[in-house]
């Protein structure tokens, strides 16, 4: 497992009113599913998953994102990252710090096969 600990990202999401004129932080945490044997035998990026090209990637899509479910950007993400990198299956956990006052955060957590 490949993972990635709390991206920190901003979109627009929620559906308030006042949520859909800002841009609000979002932690995501990432846990891809991948054969990494060839990666670790040969000592090469080219067979192995790029961090910072799924960073970029789910940066972008959250960046562009207009989602008012945390749920649906989950999916988005997810089937996104199915779809570009070589993975057997993720578990994709979005953070909503501050969207509840009595939490630390709320969020979302999905994994697909």
């Amino acid at each position: 497992t490949v993972f990635i600990d709390g991206l920190q990202v901003r979109a627009v999401i929620g559906v308030h009113d006042w949520e859909r004129h800002v841009l609000q932080d979002l932690r995501i945490d990432l846990a891809l599913e991948t054969d990494i044997r060839t990666a670790a035998m040969r000592d090469d990026l080219s067979d192995a998953i790029d961090y910072s090209a799924v960073a970029d990637c789910v940066g972008q899509l959250t960046r562009r994102s207009r989602f008012e479910l945390i749920e649906a950007l989950a999916e988005t993400i997810a089937t996104t990252l199915l779809e570009r990198f070589d993975l057997k299956g993720l578990l994709v956990r979005i953070t909503k710090p501050g969207a509840v006052s009595n939490a630390r955060a709320v969020g979302v957590e999905i994994k697909r096969p």
